[in-house]
């Protein structure tokens, strides 16, 4: 008996496959097999299928069979035999062979349509009628290779596609009278994975129950909630459905267990029920831990030896995907299983609390397993961190439980940082902090661990004032809740490095030679572990000023660590890049590029070229190439360094945006701008991606885009940049920082430049007023923007205004730079003129005005006429003209004669 049509049965592309395949080719398909989980709909679509051929007359004969084993095969035909043939009913056996052969057309006869549907299959290897003259329609929960061959063509049945999720809710419900918002249809159907089995049952139950969407999925949202108790009691199952979700592959997976490899089927599944839906790496379900588990389960119930190998666990879940359980797809190695959310929702259900405490410390083991020390494939680490965020949505509780469940979080919390997400790295240990304070209290070791971790990706941020704070207080509780002996050396050594981030380099050296005299006094001057806080003293002498010091240090730990390790330790090759950083800070830039060259060739060599150390070597050694003045061979080493960084981190990697940044820099110092300015454009977005909007860093970017587009000429793109970037200094730095001041002054700039006169002169007159303020009268930025507005003010035709503030600059630039320094002398020359200018307006009505003007245009560059004598002479000469028409005006023609004089010896001594 075909099944009923669904209420608000959904058209899918799936059936279109299916009359496609006849429609094109006749009977050319003969066998079509429907293939999917539980739950996806095959029932339906092979009903609406048969449904449509035999309303429509294209079949003669049409044959539903239900075909979960062998003999109920058989006893559908024989049931078609006595019906169709009118066969013996009380010899089934030999009803069932004779529908068989009548199926086969006989010579001279006019040969039967005929259609027989094999609903649910269990086993490929079960019977199949003949198909030369007639079409066989399978469904079934099986994919291996036996279900396909000549004359059959496979149809993978899948999930509604979102958009049909939403029809059929909304019709079901509507059905009902009932209406709920679009926004929440969409979120069910996105929680219930888009199964339609799960959609039609979820329909009924809120139906029933009379709840909204937004009910029910808190409902399923709660982990307490077993999903057989959102489902409709079996009896209340809509379309005559006879099993709920939940139970809906319980059936599969005992199948699934008896395959080989025997019983390693079903464990498999529970660990993948703990784990990220979207895909689960390879190596997490292969390795030791999960082997183990794997073991124990098969020990217990199949009686076998205990061992099993990784071919065995990935052949559990080729087991697992040939019932449609889960999909593995052994070519995606990083997301090698995925399985439906609601089968590992079913999965969970059937385990007590104990067995789900103890999957999710397996679980936590075979992630770390997997989990490599050093992240160079970016997929794999981000695949092993939304396993573990799985987990933790799971288990939560259980990890928390056992301190060694925690494990997993600290790692994935690290990868975060490491992979350039900073600010995800610290809402990671938030998080953990808070729940570990909650929960194993304030003063456990997990909760000390947390806030260590939350410190320092606070740093990592930018924020080093903060870190230091957070290590001071982290380290003053570790004092006093373990005591004397305890020695948290780590605890320093971070509190000491953003105590020095954080503007303190002299305090960190001083906090690092403290701790490396504690370290060598608990484990002996010549020890390994007073290494590194050697390496720390040394570093920070160099960031305190003292390069040479730096360099001296690490050349001493080099000797004692050649003679103590090897020349091929990873610590000897730390202090051979610090050493020749150092060298070139020192001004060895030289020396820095043939010591990084040489080192790299070792790196290579004992790393690997793709290391995150070799990649940094590299890095520094374009930069000393560069500073020994190779800029063009700095860039294009950046250049390709980038490209490499791109393949191996990834293009977010804080890493491969540092490069990029740096690429940038040399390709301006080469006077290349605007390849300099795109360089940056590309990296700004991310850049505030990884690092934040507000991190210095990005403001850092943001300055260098606006400064190469100047050089760049893009004057227009340069203004655009700075009036973005000084909203955001100013949030972060305050309006007085001196980078907040330069890019006011930029702006300003750029305003006059573009003949917005009245917009530069109120921008530079309140610029002067906050640099005086901040700066004092005599900074050279002070008195530059002094010197901008002098210039705004005689664009805007403010004369007046410009003389006042030019006699006020002179005298402040001489006091600061000196009277002959060629600024002074440039505001000599322009006060001079604009006084000759105002006197010669003043005459002939006001002689002594104008005279005073004269007067004090020759004394202000008279006795200055060596310094620069192009630029001086003629203001001079100006000035002794404007005295001589003064004097005439006066009726002293002498004297008037006098000054003429002057002017004319001027052209004389100076042609």
């Amino acid at each position: 008996m075909i099944p009923h049509r669904a209420l608000s049965f959904q058209h899918r592309a799936e059936a279109d496959q299916l009359r496609a395949a006849v429609d094109a080719g006749g009977t050319a398909v003969l066998s079509q097999v429907l293939t999917g989980t539980g739950g996806t709909g095959k029932t339906q679509l092979a009903a609406d299928y048969a449904r449509t051929a035999w309303e429509g007359g294209t079949v003669d004969v049409l044959v539903w069979i239900s075909a979960s084993s062998r003999q109920t095969i058989m006893d559908g035909y024989a049931q078609a035999g006595i019906e169709v043939l009118a066969a013996d009913p009380s010899d089934p056996q030999q009803a069932a062979q004779s529908f068989l052969a009548w199926q086969k057309p006989k010579r001279g006869q006019k040969p039967c349509r005929w259609l027989v549907v094999l609903d649910n299959l269990a086993d490929p290897a079960d019977l199949w009628p003949p198909s030369q003259h007639g079409c066989t329609l399978v469904t079934t929960r099986r994919r291996e290779a036996a279900l396909t061959g000549e004359g059959r063509r496979l149809v993978h049945v899948g999930m509604f596609e979102p958009s049909e999720a939403a029809a059929y809710l909304t019709a079901v419900l509507t059905a009902h009278g009932r209406h709920e918002p679009l926004s929440e249809i969409n979120a069910l159907a996105a929680d219930l994975g888009y199964l339609p089995l799960a959609l039609a049952q979820a329909a009924a139950y809120l139906i029933d129950a009379a709840i909204t969407c937004a009910d029910y999925r808190r409902w399923l949202a709660d982990r307490i909630k077993k999903l057989a108790r959102l489902l409709p009691e079996p009896s209340a199952l809509p379309d005559d459905q006879a099993v709920t979700v939940a139970a809906t592959w319980s059936l599969s997976i005992e199948r699934a267990d008896k395959l080989q490899p025997a019983g390693l089927a079903r464990p498999m599944l529970q660990l993948a029920a703990m784990l990220d839906p979207n895909g689960i790496p390879q190596t997490v379900l292969t390795s030791e831990p999960a082997r183990a588990h794997l073991a124990a389960h098969r020990a217990a119930s199949q009686r076998e030896p205990a061992l099993v190998t990784a071919e065995e666990a990935a052949g559990a879940l080729r087991v697992l995907h040939q019932l449609t359980l889960i999909d593995h797809t052994p070519d995606n190695p990083h997301q090698a299983a995925r399985v439906h959310q609601l089968v590992q929702r079913a999965t969970r259900d059937t385990l007590t609390s104990h067995q789900r405490d103890q999957l999710a410390l397996t679980a936590t083991d075979a992630l770390i397993a997997a989990w490599p020390d050093i992240e160079l494939d970016t997929a794999l680490a981000q695949a092993l961190r939304a396993n573990s965020a799985a987990l933790v949505s799971h288990a939560e509780d259980a990890l928390f439980q056992d301190g060694a469940g925690l494990n997993v979080l600290f790692r994935s919390g690290s990868s975060l940082g490491d992979s350039g997400q900073a600010t995800a790295a610290i809402k990671h240990y938030e998080h953990m902090a808070t729940i570990a304070h909650d929960r194993l209290g304030a003063d456990d070791i997990y909760t000390l661990s947390a806030r260590a971790g939350l410190a320092y990706w606070r740093g990592e941020a930018g924020d080093a004032a903060g870190a230091a704070a957070a290590f001071e207080q982290l380290l003053a509780d570790e004092l006093r809740l373990l005591g004397p002996n305890h020695h948290p050396f780590m605890t320093r050594a971070n509190l000491a490095t953003y105590r020095g981030r954080a503007g303190d380099a002299a305090g960190a050296v001083a906090a690092f030679e403290q701790l490396l005299a504690d370290r060598e006094r608990v484990f002996g001057p010549d020890h390994p572990n007073t290494f590194p806080t050697r390496s720390d003293v040394g570093n920070w002498r160099g960031k305190a000023g003292d390069a040479a010091g730096a360099a001296a240090a690490h050349e001493q730990l080099l000797a004692d660590e050649l003679r103590l390790l090897s020349p091929d330790h990873p610590w000897t090759l730390i202090t051979r890049h610090d050493l020749a950083f150092w060298r070139g800070e020192a001004g060895d830039a030289a020396g820095a590029a043939v010591a990084f060259e040489q080192l790299l060739a070792d790196q290579e060599r004992v790393f690997g070229p793709d290391h995150p150390k070799t990649l940094t070597t590299r890095h520094n050694r374009a930069q000393y190439q560069g500073e020994a003045g190779d800029a063009a061979g700095a860039a294009a080493a950046y250049a390709e360094l980038v490209a490499d960084k791109l393949r191996v981190l990834g293009p977010d990697h804080p890493s491969t945006l540092v490069t990029r940044a740096h690429l940038g820099e040399w390709l301006a110092k080469t006077g290349d701008a605007a390849s300099a300015a795109a360089v940056f454009e590309q990296l700004l977005p991310a850049w505030e991606r990884v690092f934040g909007p507000d991190h210095p860093d990005t403001l850092g970017i943001r300055a260098n885009l606006a400064l190469q587009r100047v050089k760049a000429s893009d004057y227009a793109g340069a203004a655009t940049a700075y009036e973005q970037l000084l909203p955001a200094q100013e949030r972060v730095y305050g309006p007085d920082h001196a980078q907040v001041l330069t890019t006011r002054a930029a702006i300003a700039g750029f305003r006059r430049e573009a003949g917005d006169t009245s917009g530069a002169v109120t921008a530079f007159e309140e610029l002067l007023t906050a640099q005086e303020r901040v700066l004092g009268p005599v900074d050279a930025h002070t008195l530059l923007t002094q010197n901008n507005l002098t210039a705004a003010y005689m664009q805007a035709g403010h004369t007046s205004k410009a003389l006042t503030l030019l006699e006020d600059l002179v005298p402040r630039r001489s006091a600061s730079l000196g009277p002959d320094h060629p600024d002074t002398l440039a505001s000599r020359a322009w006060l001079a003129g604009l006084l000759t200018e105002r006197g010669l307006g003043r005459l002939p009505r006001e002689p002594s005005a104008a005279w005073r003007d004269a007067a004090t245009a020759v004394s202000l560059v008279g006795p200055h006429l060596g310094a620069a004598p192009e630029l001086l002479v003629p203001r001079l000469r100006a000035a002794y003209l404007l005295a001589a028409v003064t004097l005439e005006v006066d009726g002293q023609t002498e004297a008037a004669r006098d000054y003429r004089q002057r002017a004319g010896q001027l052209d004389a001594c100076h042609e």
